[in-house]
């Protein structure tokens, strides 16, 4: 069975050539998972209802990005500028999310070649997030009846902390975060199961704590998985504290997948964040999600 894989050529947004987030990584990625065959063809996704987002962010905050009426320190917070090409990339990248999150009920496991928002909260965005694709996805499933308990398991350098808001007094979504201590936010939230890593941590220790606590949450009867795969992890991340290796991306993928598919529970993989100085080398490390769980199937 072929690997179910959704994106969009609207994954890209003019956000301006000298701008620090790696937005051509969207479109080379799609390229990369064709050329080394992990995806025959793309699933493509239709831009998220306003219903289904307002179930997780303010009615306002939607309006304003849609009308572009949000104030100047949302959008500095934000960090991209609010064109129409990156609205429709928040909004399609998140209906990417949904329909991934389907596609893994049907099939066991699915991707997404974007996602990972998870600093934007209810009231706006932030980090280069401007809707919580996971968050809204994961909703959206317990709305359905699709799933009824629910973990979000985030390897993101980066503090989920926009999941952790959202989700906070929701015993139906379980929020674990594993990322840098030293790292931004500077003000952390707070998650079911917070992970502070320290600056520098290498492979071996990295993927000694990821089992001991993934074997902690396979304890728990969760129905639903998100990973967020996020490979500022990277020893060469211009954003990133740690010192994990391309293999140490690999071997962490790897775990992550097979631990719950292992157990029949069906996991949705999104991006998160890449900075890596090498752009191609950030292609790769961001394929690694896909190729883990190209071969579970």
């Amino acid at each position: 069975m072929d690997l179910p894989v959704v994106n969009h050529e609207d994954y890209f947004a003019k956000i301006g050539d000298d701008h620090k987030f790696p937005i051509n990584k969207f479109g080379e990625l799609a390229k990369y998972l064709v050329n080394k065959k992990i995806v025959k063809k793309f699933h493509q996704p239709y831009a998220c209802s306003d219903e289904t987002l307002k179930r997780v962010h303010s009615e306002s905050y939607i309006k304003n990005v849609k009308n572009k009426t949000l104030d100047q320190n949302t959008i500095k917070k934000i960090g991209f500028p609010l064109v129409d090409s990156v609205i429709q990339r928040s909004l399609v990248a998140t209906g990417g999310t949904v329909l991934a999150s389907k596609l893994a009920i049907n099939n066991g496991v699915a991707c997404n070649t974007a996602g990972g928002s998870h600093h934007a909260n209810f009231e706006g965005g932030a980090g280069y997030c401007v809707f919580n694709d996971v968050a809204v996805a994961a909703q959206y499933l317990l709305d359905r009846g699709l799933a009824g308990k629910i973990l979000i398991v985030d390897l993101d350098v980066h503090q989920g902390n926009g999941s952790a808001d959202i989700f906070k007094d929701n015993k139906n979504v379980f929020t674990f975060s594993m990322h840098s201590k030293t790292n931004y936010p500077a003000k952390k939230s707070i998650s079911d199961l917070d992970v502070e890593l320290d600056d520098n941590m290498k492979d071996e220790q990295y993927l000694k704590l990821l089992k001991f606590y993934l074997n902690h949450l396979n304890e728990e009867n969760f129905d639903f998985v998100f990973y967020i795969a996020g490979v500022d992890i990277h020893l060469n991340d211009r954003l990133g504290k740690l010192k994990i290796s391309d293999n140490g991306i690999k071997k962490r993928d790897e775990i992550v997948t097979e631990n719950f598919f292992s157990k029949g529970v069906p996991l949705c993989g999104v991006l998160g964040g890449g900075y890596n100085k090498d752009f191609d080398k950030l292609v790769e490390l961001h394929s690694f999600l896909h190729q883990s769980c190209a071969k579970l199937l």
